[in-house]
């Protein structure tokens, strides 16, 4: 499967169906730390860092590559330092590649500020 960080996200029409379970498992080994969330319908990942302006950087780096992506997570901050991201593709109710390719780029952050 090729990279995910190296694909876009393109757009989803209403009609497309989201990917089954049996589709999303090559997906899940590029973006191990994800969990499938709600159903199957999404994927999801909880970060923790040292501090609070950390947990903001990061987050401001995740809606930079949100809006880059045009897919848009949702983003929980807790506990003063700990990040919860959420992705789905809304219009189709579900899961599709643009998840996992942003999954796969949020996950480049860490690697990046490591």
């Amino acid at each position: 499967m090729e990279d995910l960080t190296q694909k876009k996200c393109k757009a989803c029409e209403s009609f497309e169906k989201p990917l089954t379970l049996q589709e999303v498992a090559p997906y899940l080994e590029q973006v191990q730390d994800w969990q499938i969330a709600n159903a199957g319908t999404a994927i999801e990942r909880s970060f923790e860092f040292e501090n609070f302006k950390e947990a903001i950087e990061f987050i401001n780096k995740v809606a930079e590559i949100a809006e880059a992506e045009t897919h848009h997570p949702d983003i929980f901050l807790y506990g003063y330092n700990k990040v919860r991201i959420i992705l789905s593709t809304h219009a189709i109710k579900g899961l599709s590649e643009n998840d996992f390719i942003e999954a796969a780029k949020i996950d480049k952050i860490l690697e990046k500020d490591s």
